[in-house]
Parts: C-alpha cells; sequence; structure tokens
C-alpha cells in the first residue's frame, strides 16, 4: 500500500462499519484464506465483496489477479510510526 502505508506500519481496523468507494480495508481472499492484506476499496462487486487495488499498481497483488475481496474491516488511521487519519 505504499505510499499511504509501508511494511511495519501499525494500524487501526473498524470491523462491522459501512465500507465506500476509495477507503482502506482489510480484506480476505477466497483463494489464501489464512492471509489478510491492505488495499483502497474501489467497488462493490456480487455477494458483498469488493474489487479492491494497492496503491502501488506495479507491487501490488489485488483483484486484478485474485479477484474480490472480503472486506473485513476500515483502517481508519495509521498510529504508529506517523499518527495519521486514513478514513477521510
Amino acid at each position: 500500500m505504499s505510499p499511504t502505508l509501508s511494511d511495519g506500519d501499525i494500524v487501526l481496523a473498524r470491523m462491522n462499519v459501512a465500507v465506500r468507494s476509495g477507503v482502506v480495508v482489510l480484506v480476505r481472499w477466497s483463494q489464501r484464506p489464512g492471509q489478510l492484506s491492505v488495499k483502497r476499496a474501489v467497488r462493490h462487486e456480487l455477494d458483498g465483496q469488493w474489487y479492491v487495488l494497492g496503491d502501488s499498481p506495479d507491487g501490488s497483488t489485488d483483484s486484478r489477479t485474485l479477484g474480490p475481496a472480503t472486506v473485513v474491516g476500515v483502517i481508519s488511521c495509521r498510529l504508529w510510526p506517523k499518527p495519521t487519519r486514513l478514513d477521510r
């Protein structure tokens, strides 16, 4: 999710909140059930899933490769190392 987030950043995810296009989300992939990823929600798909993309298109594995994802939570802010709100 670079440049928005970097490896090692600590974030706060809010569960059971409405998702809207453009927000940063925590997702789970049906093809990789044990993996959670942080991506940007692009559009709502069928069956409650979302088409999501990483902020770095050349270095991201996202819905272009894995298809729609299930949103687990909305990332509201980075807590460390540089506190920043992300859910605007």
